[in-house]
């Protein structure tokens, strides 16, 4: 088998990128990306089945065909891409792909409809002129046809190498967008931390209601035994909502249902007039989020509210929350990424805090490094609530000063995470690192959760020794006296 390059495949569809490059914004441009690379791997995927199954088959037709028809996806005639590619000379390019995407949709209506609704290979208003943007297109199709971008399962394994392009050019936008990119993509090593964290079993349901991308709730649903679980999420923004779908897809993962729709005004993920339970509910919610509906709040039909409604311009704790609410009763768990203000501020925010700590929800503070995240420089918490819990103690961990160093951000390393998770297993008192707390200090400390308050991290500075440090001193003065001299002397030699 042929060996697969990751990072020359990475390489290859990043620089399809210069086709949009000063023409769209990075978070328009990734649209037509993605999309295209979309396309590339059904299309790469659908043909190697094809001919696996010609061979099977004796070149029957008929039975190709109906073999084909149990797909766990349907690729019309003429929609691929390389009759796409076929016609990349052809002055209405942009409307044959427009339309094979539509069709695309059709046949896959369960799973895709509507994942191509907000991107148009026709827009005169986003890609130019019809010169231009045919332009655009044909150099955009021939950079997809380049033969280092074989994505055919027979080329490449059982590695999850378009997942892994999928993963990449998702982190490459968010770094170069910044803050706009950046709020729906967390980066990959926080997504590891709270997979693990969570530590998922065979069976669980997985939801994450500030879904994004859907990275989260594809690395927490890895951590499952055997691929079997089923992964939920909400999205309020449409483009990305769809871009979740199709990153499930890409993943490989059919147990999925992911709705569109702002979570906390409007809860898509309900049966039987209730909010559904799961087992783990995970989520990098927006920081401190304003205009989040606290007018909706006050009349909420699912009573998520009952211990208070979060301050009207930081909705922080309406999504904590909503994801307590929505963790199934005696066994849940919940770990959410939040900023250091939720820990101590006070006024509502305090009394919600004091209410989910005194019925012993609380399991574990995990204080992470500045500069983790695109967009913002700010520090960040993990938190984690248990509904299971058997004892009343909360774990405090202050991991904030252990990391790897990047050009453009801090990153967690393998060590750091490893640290991170076998303390939290511990779950004991780790000098200068970790702190196990009682409830009992929790209401001492007027349930402030600032995690100096119980992480001991104060390193004494080592004694001066004066008599050493006057010697130096004198030693220092000699010297320079000396060195003064030779000047003098030079300059005197120069007549200055």
């Amino acid at each position: 088998m042929k060996q697969i390059d990751q990072t020359q495949i990475n390489d290859v569809a990043w620089r399809a990128c210069d086709t949009f490059r000063g023409v769209l914004d990075p978070s328009d441009y990734k649209n037509y990306i993605l999309v295209m690379l979309f396309v590339k791997y059904i299309s790469d995927v659908w043909n190697d089945h094809r001919g696996r199954y010609l061979e099977e088959f004796n070149g029957d037709e008929s039975r190709v065909q109906r073999r084909l028809s149990r797909e766990r996806f349907q690729l019309p005639e003429g929609c691929d891409f390389a009759s796409l590619y076929e016609h990349r000379n052809k002055p209405d390019i942009g409307e044959r792909i427009d339309v094979a995407l539509g069709e695309i949709e059709e046949a896959n209506k369960e799973k895709l409809e509507g994942v191509f609704r907000e991107v148009s290979f026709n827009s005169e208003n986003k890609l130019g002129q019809t010169r231009d943007r045919n332009a655009r297109l044909k150099h955009l199709l021939e950079d997809f046809n380049d033969p280092r971008l074989d994505l055919r399962p027979s080329i490449v394994g059982e590695e999850d190498v378009i997942g892994n392009v999928y993963e990449y050019l998702l982190e490459r936008f968010a770094s170069d967008a910044g803050k706009k990119a950046g709020e729906f993509y967390t980066p990959g090593q926080v997504l590891t931390l709270l997979a693990r964290l969570l530590a998922p079993k065979k069976g669980d349901t997985i939801c994450d209601p500030a879904c994004g991308s859907g990275s989260l709730l594809i690395k927490v649903g890895r951590q499952a035994d055997e691929r079997d679980f089923a992964l939920f999420g909400q999205e309020s923004n449409g483009t990305t909502h769809a871009l979740c779908r199709m990153n499930m897809f890409l993943h490989g993962m059919d147990s999925f249902r992911i709705e569109w729709g702002d979570t906390i005004r409007n809860p898509r993920l309900v049966e039987h007039d209730q909010l559904m339970k799961f087992d783990i509910v995970v989520a990098n919610p927006p920081f401190s989020l304003e205009k989040w509906g606290i007018e909706e709040a006050t009349a909420d039909p699912y009573h998520r509210f009952h211990r208070g409604l979060p301050p009207k311009s930081k909705g922080d704790y309406a999504f904590i929350t909503h994801m307590i609410e929505t963790a199934r009763e005696g066994t849940g768990r919940v770990g959410v990424v939040v900023p250091h203000g939720v820990l101590f501020r006070g006024a509502a925010e305090g009394k919600i805090r004091r209410k989910l700590i005194e019925e012993n929800l609380l399991e574990a503070v995990i204080g992470l490094p500045a500069n983790l995240f695109f967009g913002t420089g700010i520090p960040a918490a993990i938190l984690l609530f248990n509904k299971g819990k058997t004892h009343g103690d909360v774990l405090f961990i202050d991991a904030s000063r252990e990391y790897k160093d990047a050009k453009n951000r801090n990153i967690l390393t393998e060590e750091n995470l490893d640290k991170i998770v076998r303390t939290y297993r511990a779950f004991e008192t780790v000098e200068k690192y970790a702190y196990r707390a009682t409830a009992q200090e929790l209401v001492d400390n007027d349930f402030n959760l600032n995690i100096p308050r119980y992480v001991d991290t104060f390193e004494e500075e080592a004694e001066i020794d004066l008599v050493a440090v006057k010697k130096e001193i004198a030693g220092l003065e000699k010297e320079l006296a000396v060195v003064r001299a030779k000047m003098d002397a030079y300059l005197k030699e120069l007549g200055l």
